[in-house]
């Protein structure tokens, strides 16, 4: 018996889907306004995944400008077909729907390079893609009803892909508007064909606490398709909140190549009350065909923590993504991230570390700030940042940044003070308004400081020290509390990622910081019973 943790993915890994290809699995998540966007990972047990790409990875790809936190890329699918790797997602602007629009790549190699983007024209979000026996491609996805009978009603709608121009053609179909009246956001569908029976897989409720999975079937792919009696067929609402995992659904069903069947899905991991900073992350369930319909972990109806997977490989690669060995960072490493757009265009690697250019822009715009970033996957983890301060000039600033989004970020950064050495400020920008936290004045010995941050469950003690600060350690300047920062709080989707910034604040500059390290140390949790 091999008993595994979940989720398999830890941190905010968002609407997985995932397809296999022989022995080997390939899966994807969101990543809103993320760069690189769109993470491609590798299993051979659907447990142990490795980063092997990105699908949105260059300039240019798409157009990002702009766009605010919990915007950009939601849902992806991934297919293979015929020695092609397909995936369909939607770019939404949340300020200009006409930018924004579902799109389709294709790539021979799922590491990369993906071709161009495609536009499909059709409204909507989470689109999917089918592949038919009888070699025709549909593409369906999520809108809101046209004529809803209740509020945020949604339908699941179908149309052909011709896949020699990449253009939706014939009739459009609508499937399906959910299984429970009165239920928002029919979404994330997918189409499989088991037995020659149609089955459409769907989430309902909202991305949230009422969150669920439930599942149609037809004997044609246009339908009429009718809801199984047992929908929803995996939810933890009726759980309530006080729960361990919690806003289960958006599920991908996949086939093992012993034949047993399996779901990818996201869940949220609560601690210090109702709050999830880790975000959504995936999880694993084992899935059984009874009486033609799909059971979501037979005999405990839950998302099993941990899962038994009987093909597990005890001594599998554990990939960076899933659970992360305490040490630097380095330029290169699959974790860090900029925002909406490549870190190129200001940060060069120096080393262990970074040279990173101050700019203008702030966290505080949906732009592109001097931010490298990584997920918050663990509930109690040590971040540290060497930072050599001494190239900033009057009015910069550089340092550790706990961030949710614009309006939502506790910031420890160091500037030149006036009276010599410098001024280190906690900030936390909340909904907009921001606070001072606490401030500490001192001298950088060598030009250098150490800025950090310790989370303990809710509490984000944000520190500083000279480099060889010795056993006193470092100085808690302030600490901020996390229950104010993660998406219940704050709204969005996502979960909370910890990084390194300079901003000059809106002044020209040409000044340059160097991150010299940047550490990110789990602290151990007790596994799950």
């Amino acid at each position: 018996m091999s008993l595994v943790a979940n989720p398999v993915l830890a941190g905010t890994y968002p609407d997985p889907s995932v397809c296999r290809v022989g022995d080997d699995y390939y899966l994807v998540t969101s990543t809103f306004e993320y760069f690189p966007g769109l993470p491609v990972l590798h299993s051979r047990d659907l447990v142990h995944w490795e980063q092997v790409g990105h699908v949105v990875d260059r300039e240019g790809m798409l157009d990002y400008a702009g766009i605010a936190s919990s915007g950009g890329l939601y849902a992806p699918t991934l297919r293979h077909h015929d020695g092609l790797f397909w995936l369909v997602c939607t770019l939404v602007d949340q300020q200009d729907d006409a930018r924004g629009g579902n799109f389709v790549v294709t790539a021979s190699d799922p590491a990369g390079p993906w071709s161009d983007p495609v536009w499909l024209g059709e409204s909507g979000i989470d689109p999917s893609l089918f592949f038919d026996d009888d070699g025709r491609v549909w593409v369906h996805g999520t809108r809101l009803a046209a004529e809803p009978e209740w509020f945020h009603q949604t339908e699941v709608w179908l149309r052909e892909l011709d896949p020699a121009t990449m253009r939706l053609v014939g009739p459009e179909h609508v499937l399906w508007t959910g299984a429970v009246r009165g239920a928002v956001w029919a979404e994330g569908p997918h189409l499989y064909k088991v037995g020659g029976t149609y089955y459409l897989l769907a989430a309902e409720g909202g991305t949230e606490f009422h969150h669920a999975v439930s599942v149609a079937r037809a004997e044609k792919v246009t339908g009429p398709y009718e809801g199984n009696r047992a929908n929803p067929v995996l939810t933890h609402r009726h759980l309530g909140r006080d729960v361990d995992v919690v806003g289960v659904g958006h599920a991908d069903l996949v086939e093992g190549p012993d034949g047993s069947w399996w779901a990818v899905l996201l869940g949220m991991r609560p601690y210090g009350g109702y709050h999830y900073n880790r975000g959504r992350e995936t999880f694993l369930v084992p899935v059984a065909w009874q009486d033609g319909w799909p059971v979501f972990a037979p005999g405990l109806g839950r998302v099993p923590r941990p899962v038994e997977v009987p093909f597990a490989d005890p001594a599998g690669p554990v990939g960076a993504p899933q659970h992360v060995a305490a040490g630097v960072v380095r330029p290169g490493d699959v974790r860090w991230t900029s925002l909406r757009a490549p870190a190129s265009s200001f940060a060069t690697p120096d080393g262990e570390g970074w040279a990173l250019r101050v700019l203008p822009a702030t966290l505080t715009e949906a732009g592109t700030p001097a931010f490298l970033g990584v997920r918050q996957q663990h509930r109690d983890v040590d971040v540290a940042a060497t930072v050599r301060v001494d190239g900033l000039a009057p009015g910069e600033r550089a340092g550790v940044v706990v961030r949710q989004s614009e309006r939502d970020h506790v910031t420890l950064a160091a500037e030149p003070s006036p009276d010599g050495g410098y001024r280190v400020r906690a900030v936390h920008r909340r909904a907009g308004a921001e606070q001072v936290l606490g401030e500490v004045t001192l001298e950088a010995p060598g030009g250098v400081l150490e800025l950090g941050v310790a989370a303990r469950g809710q509490d984000y003690a944000l520190t500083v020290a000279p480099p060889s600060h010795g056993a006193g350690g470092p100085a808690v300047v302030a600490t901020a509390d996390g229950r104010t920062l993660d998406s219940v709080a704050t709204g969005g989707f996502l979960g909370l990622w910890l990084g390194v910034f300079a901003t000059s604040d809106g002044a020209p500059s040409t000044s340059t910081v160097t991150v010299e390290r940047f550490v990110y140390a789990p602290v151990d949790e007790a596994p799950p019973a």
